[in-house]
């Protein structure tokens, strides 16, 4: 008889949410012209994102990168303020994206908010944060896509606004 003595200890695992932060997001920090967003999305960040596994891709900074300035430099300070992690936009989300469009999820001219959430999925993220309420946060689009992903072999994706939150 074998006796075997494992030694247990205890710890502490805390298992933050992982969201993906689509451009509008970043641009809401500094949309005057909407200030019941624009004070939500402040929120979001100044008070709720510690708690958060943040995730942003190239194709957030290529949007926010093209924008004019003086908002293109608040924007790139913004990146720099927060812990993101950069995610890159695959052949495989690109293949999952495509297949968003091609079933007509998001239109081909929105071509990246499918990116957006095809690299989030592909990644395992667990919510797209977003304010496009157009393309992205729809219950269209978010019943669809888990349509496609679950029979792709991906899991389930939440799509939110910061204010759900």
């Amino acid at each position: 008889i074998f006796r075997v003595m494992f030694k247990y200890s205890y710890h502490s695992w805390v298992v933050k949410m992982k969201l993906y932060l689509e451009s509008s997001v970043f641009n809401f920090v500094f949309a005057d012209d909407a200030p019941d967003k624009q004070a939500i999305t402040t929120d979001f960040f100044e008070n709720k994102s510690a708690n958060f596994d943040l995730f942003m891709s190239d194709i957030v900074f290529s949007e926010l990168d093209n924008t004019k300035e003086p908002k293109r430099t608040a924007l790139m300070q913004l990146l720099e303020r927060y812990p993101l992690t950069n995610l890159k936009n695959t052949q495989e989300a690109i293949n999952l994206a495509r297949v968003y469009v091609s079933e007509g999820i998001i239109p081909e001219k929105f071509i990246n908010d499918a990116l957006h959430i095809a690299i989030a999925t592909v990644n395992e993220i667990d919510s797209v944060v977003s304010w496009n309420l157009e393309h992205i946060v729809k219950i269209k689009t978010v019943v669809e896509v888990n349509k496609i992903n679950k029979k792709k072999g991906y899991k389930q994706i939440f799509i939110i606004t910061p204010e759900e939150i």
